[in-house]
């Protein structure tokens, strides 16, 4: 099992702040299966499979972009939408 954690537009796609899944074998796999299991949308009409389209992954805390990654041992993964600011 990992937990997965939403932040800010994930977080209201998902309607959950954190949530815990059997791991998939990749993060490609978990994107797909969380993109699946949530069918709500942002008050702007996203999905969460559009969120995840534009969001960072953190495995553990460190920045991933390899959807190859394997999650074997993995306990969290955060899932950060892009925040306006600078």
């Amino acid at each position: 099992m990992l937990t997965v954690h939403y932040f800010a537009a994930a977080r209201a796609a998902a309607g959950v702040a954190s949530e815990q899944v059997d791991a998939p074998a990749t993060l490609g796999d978990l994107v797909v299966q969380l993109g699946k299991d949530h069918t709500g949308t942002t008050a702007a009409g996203m999905s969460l499979k559009e969120v995840l389209g534009r969001c960072s992954l953190l495995i553990d805390g460190a920045g991933n972009t390899v959807m190859d990654s394997p999650l074997a041992g993995v306990t969290r993964v955060d899932v950060l939408p892009p925040f306006a600011g600078g």
